[in-house]
């Protein structure tokens, strides 16, 4: 049973940083792609970010390229969010979320696990 544990949102003011992690367990995730994805209060879901488990190659949305970084810690089955120059509008909950195979990988509906979320807020 494949469970994503998120952790280390919290209150930052703009221009902060904060890294989450996410921590998988249940399965190997050779082939798999780590997503993070952010939803604010009234607006759908959205598409942060993603890494490849085996390969390492990451994407990003335009909106948090240059400022977000994803990586993965394979010993420690562990998925990083470094978040930094955070704005207001960064503000949402934070999910982790793991998907099998390597298309789609922007794709909420293509990500058949997902954590908790955890609640980032940037003040101004």
């Amino acid at each position: 049973q494949v469970q994503l544990v998120e952790s280390g949102g919290g209150l930052v003011q703009a221009g902060g940083s904060l890294r989450l992690s996410c921590a998988a367990s249940g399965r190997t995730f050779s082939g798999y792609a780590m997503g993070w994805f952010r939803q604010a209060p009234g607006k759908e879901r959205e598409f942060v970010g993603s890494i490849t488990w085996s390969g390492g190659i990451t994407y990003y949305a335009d909106s948090v390229k240059g400022r977000f970084t994803i990586s993965r810690d394979s010993a420690k089955n562990t998925v990083y969010l470094q978040m930094n120059s955070l704005k207001p509008e960064d503000t949402a909950v934070y999910y982790c979320a793991a998907k099998a195979g390597l298309v789609g990988w922007w794709v909420v509906d293509e990500y058949g696990y997902w954590g908790q979320g955890t609640q980032v807020t940037v003040s101004s």
